[in-house]
């Protein structure tokens, strides 16, 4: 289910506020990338490991957990 559109959108200050050499670490996946934080280097949770990002300018408006799936690919056994 999306988030209303009548509720602002969910941001975390403290990434506005990282400078842009570091990484910052995320666990939640639900915050949407504003164009403040471009350039930064951001690593997202999925559940299992962390996935690292640079945010483009082709990312804004987008959430966080669209760039790291929780998805595992089946591995099929080969027949012998």
């Amino acid at each position: 289910m999306s988030r209303s559109l009548w509720k602002p959108v969910y941001i975390d200050s403290k990434i506005a506020n990282q400078e842009k050499n570091l990484t910052y670490t995320l666990y939640n996946r639900n915050l949407t990338i504003l164009p403040e934080y471009l350039g930064l280097s951001v690593k997202i949770y999925n559940g299992i490991r962390f996935y690292e990002i640079i945010i483009t300018e082709k990312m804004f408006g987008y959430k966080f957990g669209e760039f790291s799936s929780t998805r595992r690919y089946p591995k099929h056994k080969k027949k012998k």
